[in-house]
């Protein structure tokens, strides 16, 4: 299906709740967001989990198409976080016996083993491509973990060389989107958090990567950067420290979340030129928005971004909601977004 050709479009960031009869959720959050395997936090019994998934994302197409959703995902369901299903898949990683990372306050978290090249030998998205699309009625989007935040949360015992690891990253990255796209994906996203805890080294070669990863995919690219999952992270920053580097990137959208951290959004005015993905539903608010709250974050958004480049996003981490929650404030969303359409619209017919 076409990208939506009207003003201010809605989609997801990603991903989407997992029902409680697939997901243990408490097992889910004690991982907190898993970078090796977490297969404990599966319901379904191995040799029945493809299909229990399936059944799930085909639920999961159904409630954003139901909420008005222009742009949809597969909801990431079968995913254990937002990176492990592809990080573990490629060539050159240990995924059995993990290493370990510790954070800047001492938290340890295991984490893939690089022990020779990164290669992607095979399809690891492929099929989920294919699943949404035969079961999407409108256009659709998939993401991955983009090169840089790949290359930042392994344990390197084969590079020994951050920028070298991030390229090969890229290339593997490059080989997947290229196979989305030949499955008739609309929208292909990376996901690049780590963007912004590691500013000093994505400014030596993150924007390199990230290029090298989106080299020759045509349609609409994206990336993603954000704050953490409202679900681990209540408090989170009103401005982002790596932000205006991502507009020398050959991506033709970039995706803020600027709900819960309350952004100021004079910071688009350093994307000029980019269509803005922005997160209009605070996720780390347990009630479902007024319409009426979410209209007036896409007017703030409008102050400084022109309407045909405005595309309407929650904040990231939806996974972690309820899901009558979810659908809620992703219906709201749609509802805001047709509402502030129609004004646009009628202030074109009466200049």
């Amino acid at each position: 299906m076409p990208y939506p050709s009207h003003l201010l479009p809605t989609t997801v960031v990603g991903s989407y709740p997992q029902p409680d009869w697939l997901v243990d959720r408490a097992a889910l959050h004690r991982h907190g967001v898993p970078r090796a395997h977490a297969r404990d936090v599966w319901r379904v019994a191995g040799e029945w989990l493809e299909q229990a998934q399936d059944d799930a994302t085909i639920l999961a197409i159904s409630d954003m198409e139901r909420a008005g959703i222009d742009i949809v995902s597969d909801g990431e369901i079968r995913r254990e976080s937002y990176s492990n299903r592809f990080a573990l898949a490629l060539d050159g990683i240990d995924a059995e016996t993990p290493g370990e990372l510790r954070s800047a306050a001492g938290r340890v978290t295991k984490v893939p083993r690089v022990v020779g090249p990164i290669r992607r030998v095979a399809g690891v998205e492929t099929r989920d491509a294919a699943f949404l699309r035969a079961n999407a009625a409108g256009a659709t989007k998939l993401t991955l973990p983009g090169p840089f935040t790949l290359s930042r949360q392994v344990q390197d015992d084969f590079y020994r060389d951050e920028e070298a690891l991030a390229m090969d990253y890229a290339v593997a990255v490059n080989a997947e989107l290229r196979a989305l796209k030949a499955a008739d994906i609309d929208v292909v996203q990376l996901d690049e958090p780590w963007v912004r805890t590691a500013p000093e080294q994505a400014v030596r070669y993150g924007v390199k990567a990230i290029n090298r990863a989106l080299e020759g995919i045509e349609g609409p690219t994206v990336v993603h950067l954000c704050f953490g999952y409202a679900a681990v992270v209540a408090e989170k920053p009103s401005g982002y420290g790596f932000l205006a580097e991502l507009g020398d990137t050959i991506a033709g959208q970039i995706s803020i979340e600027a709900a819960q951290p309350r952004l100021d959004l004079g910071v688009l005015r350093e994307l000029a030129g980019k269509t803005i993905m922005l997160g209009v539903l605070d996720l780390n608010d347990p009630r479902v928005e007024a319409v009426e709250v979410v209209a007036d974050r896409i007017r703030d958004g409008l102050r400084y971004v022109a309407a045909d480049k405005l595309v309407a996003a929650p904040d990231c981490g939806m996974k972690y909601l309820p899901r009558q929650t979810a659908f809620g404030k992703l219906r709201t969303m749609a509802e805001a977004a047709a509402m502030v359409r129609r004004e646009l619209a009628g202030s074109a017919a009466g200049c």
